[in-house]
């Protein structure tokens, strides 16, 4: 919403009072003061609410609600400061009225409830209609009953620190487009929902647009944006450009939903642009830009490029790989069933995704040596990798720190403190395939006038390493099974990440085919083939 939105409240009461309906008959003079009918009679009251206190206290405020009287509603609840702050603006900066309580079949403490209500506005008026449900509980000191207040109760896409508001929105509605000027809706691409909300929050005023008129939740968060609920009048939609590809979208699309807690990205190497950003999630979170999670041995493209670079050993170099390996008396093993290999090739550990050869070589050699700080800087100057990134939305680039003891090793393998998402992972495969660091971007920066984040990339020489062990490993490897069938141009790396308390490892998968990278994260997956692999074939076989 635009600033200066106003509302005028009274004695704490809604700015808009309704009475005659539904509980609004009710009497609540008692519970304002206190008064609790049978409860206040004899010692204070221990143990869950009885039914009739759940029955007798959810009807109090659904009538007091009704009403428009903050100051009686929230003296109801467990904590009456944040509840009437919220239930004024209900009546008042949102400009919600005439609302009617339906309460449903209570289960145990528990009351659902259905609401309809009017939202008003400078002539303006829409229905407004929603499910909800609270709780009653025992007052600690007072052993009332009361309503367990949490924002929810009001509205259930409310949290804490958030609010209601009615009034010109605060960014014009817009309508993206893809790369080739296919709309992008969140009906046909539902997991584009918060990105397309970001997009407007960020871009409307820039897209040619006029603001509209609704009610909407207003953020605790500035770097979320407003949630519109319903829409009074409508602005003009500004058209805004993206670099997504409809093809290339659709099919991340549904990859993802086979998976839960899953995320891709798909980028263009030869030039930065995102082609897709899918979500399979609960939450709605969109982790594939802005997760912040161990990578497993996808990270081995770095190392292995930081082992490179630094003359440790190279693709046809020795990296024996042991059943075990220590590292600062931290002892490593590999995946069950792999075979040691004491004369193995940093290719064939590489392709293997052997653990131990990477610990075995992390100290450099006596001619070569590596400190704490060698993998945090072939992360940031050759990946770009913890460089700023300015995508377009909100985005994490990354965090390889520098970290000393048994995480240095972790570190290498993908574990420790290392932190990526699939948006990080898709453009170290691009960086790895080209020798070229182009920072991923959604937005064109010529249409905000932002700088993207440089690096200096990779020698040739290293470039070419990597990507053909990283065919090595799609071909004969361990991302064999998961990029069958999609032709001779392709490259892949695998990984699973350990987290603690999950009995499952997070699955990672990364690849290329042709001018298409793409990188995905399954959490419980298992191991990198099992999940995020058939997520990342399915994206590079639409061949950008």
């Amino acid at each position: 919403m635009r600033n200066g939105v106003k509302a005028t409240i009274v004695g704490g009461v809604f700015a808009v009072m309704v009475g005659g309906a539904g509980y609004g008959a009710y009497n609540i003079v008692g519970a304002v003061s206190g008064d609790e009918g049978s409860s206040s009679a004899g010692a204070r009251r221990t143990g869950p609410p009885s039914g009739d206190e759940v029955r007798e206290t959810s009807e109090k405020f659904f009538a007091a609600w009704e009403r428009g009287d903050a100051a009686a509603a929230a003296d109801l609840t467990d904590n009456a400061v944040a509840a009437r702050e919220l239930l004024v603006a209900y009546g008042g900066q949102a400009h919600i009225g005439r609302v009617k309580v339906t309460p449903g079949t209570a289960a145990g403490p528990r009351v659902p409830f259905s609401v309809s209500a009017t939202v008003s506005y400078e002539g303006k008026s829409k229905p407004l209609t929603y499910e909800g449900e609270l709780a009653v509980v025992r007052g600690e000191t007072t052993g009332r009953a009361l309503v367990d207040w949490r924002p929810s109760v009001l509205h259930p896409d409310l949290k804490t620190g958030d609010t209601l508001v009615t009034g010109e929105s605060a960014s014009p509605p817009i309508e993206a487009v893809d790369r080739d000027g296919v709309v992008l809706t969140k009906a046909k691409y539902p997991s584009l929902g918060p990105v397309l909300d970001a997009l407007r929050d960020r871009y409307g005023d820039k897209a040619g647009g006029t603001p509209g008129v609704e009610l909407a939740i207003r953020h605790a968060s500035e770097t979320a944006g407003d949630t519109p609920l319903v829409t009074l009048a409508e602005g003009r939609a500004g058209k805004l450009r993206t670099t997504i590809g409809a093809d290339v979208q659709a099919a991340a699309e549904k990859a993802v939903e086979g998976y839960a807690e899953s995320s891709v990205v798909a980028v263009r190497p030869s030039t930065g642009e995102v082609l897709a950003v899918a979500n399979h999630r609960e939450d709605g979170f969109n982790a594939a830009f802005q997760g912040k999670v161990a990578p497993g041995s996808t990270m081995k493209i770095i190392t292995a490029a930081m082992l490179i670079d630094n003359g440790v050993t190279a693709m046809n170099g020795p990296a024996p790989c042991p059943a075990t390996a220590t590292w600062q008396s931290q002892q490593f093993g590999n995946l069950t069933g792999m075979e040691p290999n004491e004369g193995a090739t940093l290719a064939n550990s590489f392709m293997r995704s052997c653990n131990t050869a990477f610990i075995k070589l992390i100290d450099g050699s006596d001619e070569r040596p590596l400190t704490d700080e060698s993998l945090t800087t072939e992360a940031q100057e050759r990946f770009g990798l913890g460089k700023d990134w300015k995508t377009g939305i909100v985005s994490f680039d990354g965090s390889v720190p520098a970290s000393g003891g048994p995480n240095r090793a972790a570190n290498a393998i993908g574990q420790g403190e290392v932190q990526m998402n699939p948006l990080n992972m898709a453009s170290v495969t691009a960086t790895a395939v080209t020798g070229t660091f182009r920072q991923p971007y959604l937005v064109s920066p010529k249409l905000d006038g932002r700088r993207l984040a440089t690096a200096r990339g990779l020698p040739s020489g290293t470039a070419a390493q990597l990507k053909q062990m990283m065919r090595l490993t799609a071909t004969s490897g361990t991302g064999a099974r998961a990029m069958a069938g999609l032709g001779s141009d392709i490259g892949a790396k695998t990984g699973s990440a350990d987290v603690d308390g999950q009995e499952l490892s997070d699955s990672w998968f990364t690849g290329f085919r042709g001018d298409l990278a793409a990188a995905a994260m399954a959490e419980r997956g298992g191991h990198g083939g099992d999940a995020a692999g058939p997520i990342v074939a399915a994206v590079l076989r639409t061949g950008g």
